[in-house]
């Protein structure tokens, strides 16, 4: 494999894995980002000259070890105190396997998640730093993910980061008794890491099939792990359903169908049938939640044969439960866009020009696409163009960039 492609591939694919790994380890979330990313600069290095290892994985986990083990004793070095010392002596022991080309890396993930959601963090950190450390996401696109500024979204992380160390938060998956106060957290990650894989915020890609099937993989083992938690039964249901529909999203050419347009013999109705299936199997515990209603909408959506029977009308409904239970300003955009499909485009436009939700909304380019759609199809073609254009500066997703494009070509001819 050439070095490069190995490269992106290791990075993509195993840095939650290495990095919840490195964390258990050398118990320090900073040290292990560090040694981490001096590891990839090595490899940088060296595999284009040496070639690439047989399991790059395990090649870059022996090399961030060695240089966290560095790190740590280049501290030991400028103080002569003895909790360095004890901690260096410490590392030294704990790295001293090596790790060869046949061993696989444990997956710790699970483990990760939930002691990045522990209760000690704020809430909006504690889905920051498992982003940020299970999947390798960048400031930016987490600050996209979540709406908020960069520079606030860093403070979180260092702060948190601080947090771990501080209050000694133990590395592990709580006792049964625990797990509760960490559900709604642990849920929210496993989702956002499933949008960002979903809808990339940039890159080439539309989807990052990578992010897909690891937030899959995490809510099957979270719902192996508490089976009468009707959310975690919920989201894994939600999940399947709206990943069944990935390969259509995009044609053969490369380019964004929307739903209505999209070829559904392409869908998965395998990984349907599954998914409505634990999304009927949470709501029958009787204990409504979110993820199930949003699992209930993607089912609406999977189980209509083609585009003119879905039944916004209970779609509607269904986003009217949702909006009680979570009421933010992406749940009132989403049921915006079902009130148009159900009563017309006005109807939908009443909504998203809502003063307060057009405030909330500025920034999140799915909003402005949202309302250039409805714009468009009221002939309301030069509110349109605006709406397009503010839609394409905010996105940095090529493949969402060359669907605004053509819009706004379709608008001018």
């Amino acid at each position: 494999m050439e070095a490069a492609a190995a490269m992106e591939q290791v990075a993509r694919d195993d840095y939650g894995r290495v990095l919840s790994h490195l964390i258990r380890v050398v118990g320090d979330f900073q040290l292990a980002e560090d040694a981490l990313q001096d590891a990839l600069i090595r490899a940088a290095e060296r595999w284009p000259t040496h070639g690439v290892p047989r399991n790059p994985a395990a090649w870059l986990t022996t090399t961030a070890r060695r240089r966290a083990l560095d790190r740590v004793r280049r501290r030991g070095t400028r103080t002569d105190k003895a909790p360095q010392l004890r901690a260096l002596a410490e590392l030294e022991q704990s790295l001293a396997p090596e790790l060869d080309d046949d061993v696989e890396i444990g997956d710790e993930r699970l483990r990760l998640i939930f002691t990045c959601c522990h209760p000690a963090l704020p809430e909006g950190a504690q889905v920051a730093l498992t982003l940020r450390t299970l999947c390798g996401l960048t400031t930016t696109e987490i600050a996209r993910c979540l709406l908020v500024k960069e520079t606030t979204l860093q403070q979180r992380l260092v702060r948190a980061k601080r947090k771990i160390a501080a209050a000694g938060i133990p590395y592990r998956v709580p006792p049964p008794e625990l797990l509760p106060e960490r559900m709604g957290s642990v849920l929210m990650v496993i989702y956002l890491i499933f949008t960002e894989g979903y809808s990339a915020t940039q890159g080439p890609a539309l989807v990052r099939a990578d992010l897909c099937a690891e937030a899959i993989h995490l809510a099957s083992v979270l719902h192996d792990l508490m089976p009468e938690e009707p959310e975690a039964g919920g989201l894994l249901g939600l999940l399947l359903l709206q990943d069944a529909r990935r390969d259509a999203r995009v044609d053969a050419a490369g380019e964004l169908v929307l739903l209505p347009d999209q070829d559904r013999e392409r869908w998965n109705h395998e990984q349907i049938a599954a998914g409505a299936r634990h999304v009927r199997d949470a709501l029958r515990m009787g204990q409504v939640g979110p993820y199930q209603i949003q699992g209930a909408i993607g089912a609406v959506h999977g189980e209509a044969r083609t585009a003119e029977e879905t039944d916004w009308n209970q779609i509607v409904a269904l986003y009217d439960v949702l909006i009680r239970l979570v009421p933010t300003p992406v749940v009132s955009l989403n049921r915006a866009v079902a009130v148009a499909m159900a009563e017309g485009p006005a109807a939908g436009l009443a909504l998203l020009d809502d003063s307060d939700l057009a405030r909330e909304l500025r920034g999140y380019h799915l909003f402005h696409s949202a309302r250039a759609d409805l714009l468009r199809r009221s002939d309301k073609l030069a509110e349109a163009t605006v709406a397009y254009r503010r839609a394409l500066a905010l996105t940095r997703n090529e493949t969402q960039r060359a669907f605004l494009r053509r819009r706004l070509r379709e608008l001018a001819s």
